[in-house]
Order: structure tokens, then sequence, then C-alpha cells
């Protein structure tokens, strides 16, 4: 009787050992006809080929948009878009804003009021020299 070795399934953990890109589409949408999409005329050209072949993780969709500016569109894996207009813009500013995309994690803008998160918040709260009893010498 021959020996198999059992099937082994990986898991998805969230990212736990191994870096997941939160970027998963980028749509570029520009105007054949108007001035200010020369810029994104020009990256699609010359900058898109390089940054999509060492981004083969992001599904990249290139359109026109008659009569509309030039946007940057990406889509994340937690459902949400951002959209960057990228009007009268040069191709390596626009590449700035690709890659500003693809680092992105998609989530909305928080302020910080707290710059520690904790599952459970310390009793004694936090230390502070100023606070308690004070010190006679």
């Amino acid at each position: 009787m021959p020996i198999t070795a059992l099937r082994a399934v990986s898991k998805a953990q969230n990212g736990v050992g191994a870096f997941v890109l939160q970027c998963k589409r980028l749509d570029f949408h520009y105007c054949d006809w108007a001035g200010a999409s020369k810029g994104m005329k020009s990256f699609l050209t010359h900058k898109l080929p390089e940054f999509a072949k060492s981004n083969p993780q992001i599904e990249i969709t290139v359109s026109p948009r008659p009569h509309q500016h030039p946007i940057i569109r990406g889509t994340y894996i937690n459902g949400r878009e951002k959209v960057i207009c990228v009007r009268k813009l040069d191709h390596q500013q626009i590449l700035q804003k690709t890659e500003l995309l693809r680092n992105s994690s998609g989530q909305r803008l928080r302020r910080i009021t707290k710059p520690v998160k904790s599952m459970n918040e310390g009793v004694r709260g936090i230390f502070s020299p100023f606070h308690g009893p004070k010190h006679v010498i």
C-alpha cells in the first residue's frame, strides 16, 4: 500500500508571513483631445509599461474619458476607492501619484486622538510625575 501525504491547505491569516498589497486595481482615465491630459498620455506611453511590469499583482486598466480631466482611480481590497485628478501634471508627477495610490491602504484618514491602542485599558492610567503625592525632601 503506497503512503500518501496529507494535503495541507494554507489558510489566509491577514498577511501573516507574507506582505499583502492593499491596492488591487488602478484605472487610468484620460482625454485624447484636451491639453490637460498631455502629461497623462506621456505617462501612459513611457512610464506605465515599466510600472506595470514591476507591479504584476495590480490590475491596470486604461480607458479614454472624452471631455473630462484625467484621473487615476485606485480600488482596494477593503472595497474603497481613492481618486486623484492629475490635470496638467507631467509624467514624473503622475508616477508619484500612482505610487501614492499603490502604497495606500484604502482606509479613510482619521485623526489619532490616542497615540497607543490597547485591547485592555490600564487601571492606573498613564504615569505622569506631575500627578499624585508630592515628594518632600
